[in-house]
């Protein structure tokens, strides 16, 4: 099977987006540092609203397009850019937050292990994780806005007020709480007109839980992608003549079968030599007892055949796939890292939640349908 390409995060990926819009409100880049305006070039606006829609891939959202008049509009302005591997939420905030990709923030999965503790934690729960801001010490863009003297508003869910994943990844400024997508436009349209100089991020999740439980090519999918043009086009609307409006997503996502998947539960060969399991069905660190990496990579690659991309740690690290590796975050990574092809899902009904092993959209993996996001940013009208 021919090597899956890597992500290109030197052209452009979701790590570039928060620090292109912050670039063009006039946040400097620290000493030493590129300059991002150039990789996502947005023209200088007074103030910002970014938007991100967790689970539209730039793939879901080119198919459906017809439902979604304010996008379609914006289509020709519209560019795709990868988010990073693994394409999972927690991962791709880590990016989106920090400006870095996966191997430098280190945030490399739903599941990880803790080095050093022989346990592996949930980054998007953080039930019993390490301290948010030493498991992920770089400053965020939010910070850096706040710092050079920005209102940054954040608005989403009240639950992710004070959560480890915000804490880790998504820290600086402060944190408004709404409910459903129309109080959320609401909120950012007070906070974006009540400063001279503001950045306002505002997040929705509804898509991804839709996509998970229905399928990204779903009724339900499509309909909610309607509910968000509408809203979207309602924010564009509402913005001061010096507002800038960026559009993004964490990942896209695939439907995988039920009755193709791989448990490995009911797979001996595939237990063989594992210490721990994490990651995710499409993307999977396995963690493995001392000197049995190897064989575990054969074991998986024998019976995943060309359904997957069985790779050694070292071997993905070569090959890119996390970006550049900061050293404190190797052991983070599984001895053996699998990439999901085609529709495969890797479960583990022995430890996986009812609730976990009934979806049926899934996203980890390094396909276009997984990796791609959408990138629209709307100029504002007056500099």
């Amino acid at each position: 099977m021919a090597e899956p390409a890597a992500p290109h995060y030197a052209t452009g990926s979701l790590a570039d987006v928060l620090p292109s819009v912050c670039a063009s409100l006039g946040v400097p880049s620290a000493a030493g540092e590129p300059t991002w305006s150039g990789r996502l070039a947005m023209p200088p606006a007074r103030r910002g609203v970014v938007v991100l829609v967790d689970g539209l891939g730039a793939d879901q959202l080119a198919r459906r397009l017809g439902h979604a008049p304010w996008f379609r509009a914006h289509a020709a302005a519209t560019r795709r850019v990868p988010a990073g591997f693994p394409a999972t939420t927690a991962t791709s905030m880590g990016s989106f937050g920090t400006g870095t990709p996966p191997g430098a923030h280190g945030m490399l999965g739903y599941e990880v292990l803790v080095p050093g503790e022989d346990r592996v934690f949930n980054e998007l729960s953080w039930e019993g994780g390490p301290v948010p801001e030493r498991w992920q010490p770089t400053t965020t863009w939010f910070e850096r806005a706040a710092v050079a003297g920005l209102e940054v508003v954040r608005i989403g869910p009240g639950f992710f007020d004070g959560s480890g994943l915000t804490r880790a990844a998504l820290r600086g400024g402060r944190f408004t709480a709404a409910e459903s997508l129309a109080a959320r436009v609401d909120v950012a349209l007070r906070a974006v007109r009540s400063s001279p100089r503001a950045l306002v991020y505002l997040y929705w999740g509804e898509v991804d839980k839709l996509g998970h439980v229905h399928g990204p090519e779903s009724f339900e999918w499509t309909t909610e992608l309607e509910s968000v043009d509408r809203e979207l086009a309602r924010l564009a609307a509402g913005l001061p003549d010096d507002a800038s409006l960026t559009i993004t997503a964490d990942h896209g996502m695939v439907a995988c079968p039920h009755d193709t998947r791989v448990d490995v539960a009911d797979e001996p060969s595939l237990r063989a030599g594992v210490r721990h399991l994490g990651g995710e069905p499409r993307a999977t660190h396995v963690y493995c007892h001392d000197g049995a990496a190897a064989d575990v990579a054969a074991a998986w690659s024998a019976r995943l055949g060309d359904r997957a991309h069985v790779r050694l740690r070292e071997e993905a690290v070569a090959a890119g796939w996390f970006g550049a590796v900061s050293p404190g975050n190797l052991a983070r990574i599984g001895d053996v890292v699998v990439a999901s092809a085609d529709d495969l899902a890797v479960v583990d009904s022995a430890r996986m939640r009812p609730q976990l092993l009934a979806l049926v959209g899934m996203h980890g993996a390094l396909t276009s349908e997984e990796l791609d996001v959408p990138v629209l940013h709307v100029p504002a009208r007056v500099a």
